[in-house]
């Protein structure tokens, strides 16, 4: 694995490669980092160039100013700034994103398709296209007044309720390995500024539907069977309906590429190959 920065507007972003062929970027869900993928990245990179990232504001990555809103076609611009950095001329790239990252990715496949030859976009929290979107984005909007009057913990606990109680916990550093532990140390000084700046705008992120029809067959919408029922799961079931996808179900609940990363690699793998072995007989 190598690491470098990449200096885009406003920000430097720290990222990390490892493998080799077609290159596959892995976006963190919100507050997370490059590390956050370490098992998923290990076992994906023995097909392909594996870049992960800590996303502008978090971790290792640095703004150049003060911390403002994030918007997600910031963050997309950083995410497309960063394949064409990496990613040969005339050749196609591959996405995956959790959460968060989910969103960034789903607006980088309307943006950019030209670049992309599948997007796979896991639970990403576009609570805008559910018919309770009133209700839902409510319930952010107590989140965030209780982080600024009770703090992060209390929101945190908060939010995690609200959505079902699918993510598992974060393990104690001290029972880590040494990079490990350091990775859940920076999760946890991210979560304040995730709470502050990126918690409202991503939720209410509306997608462009329109945009995402015309390319349909470059893009997996996915959710976790343990957030059947579940806030999580709602807005990728939506969308994959409107758009008339089917909804692709991965182990695991929202943090499943984490909690269950050999199962879900598994899964990304047979979709990530099939991909790219079309793509292969189309230009053969």
């Amino acid at each position: 694995m190598r690491s470098d920065y990449l200096k885009v507007p406003g920000a430097t972003l720290y990222y990390e490669v490892r493998g080799s062929g077609p290159v596959l970027l892995l976006l963190p869900g919100s507050g997370g980092d490059a590390g956050v993928f370490d098992p998923l990245a290990e076992i994906l990179a023995a097909h392909f160039t594996v870049v992960t990232v800590d996303p502008r504001g978090y971790s290792r990555s640095l703004l150049d100013g003060e911390p403002v809103d994030q918007q997600v076609e910031v963050l997309r611009d950083d995410a497309y700034r960063l394949l064409e950095t990496l990613t040969p001329a005339g050749e196609d790239a591959y996405v995956i994103g959790g959460s968060g990252g989910a969103v960034v990715a789903l607006d980088l496949l309307a943006k950019h398709p030209e670049r992309l030859r599948l997007v796979v976009a896991h639970e990403p929290p576009s609570f805008a296209v559910l018919p309770d979107a009133a209700a839902h984005k409510a319930f952010v909007d107590e989140v965030y007044a209780l982080f600024r009057t009770e703090g992060v913990a209390a929101a945190g606990a908060r939010f995690i309720d609200g959505i079902g109680g699918t993510m598992r916990p974060m393990p104690d550093p001290a029972e880590l390995p040494p990079r490990a532990a350091e990775m859940v140390r920076r999760l946890v000084a991210n979560a304040a500024p995730m709470m502050a700046h990126e918690l409202r705008p991503i939720t209410s992120y509306v997608p462009d539907l329109p945009a995402l029809a015309r390319v349909a067959d470059r893009l997996v919408l996915g959710a976790g069977r343990e957030s059947r029922g579940h806030l999580p799961y709602r807005p990728a079931a939506a969308m994959a309906e409107q758009l008339g996808i089917a909804l692709t179900e991965f182990p695991g609940g929202h943090s499943g590429f984490t909690d269950l990363p050999a199962e879900c690699a598994a899964l990304l793998l047979e979709l990530l190959l099939a991909a790219r072995s079309l793509s292969d007989r189309r230009r053969n």
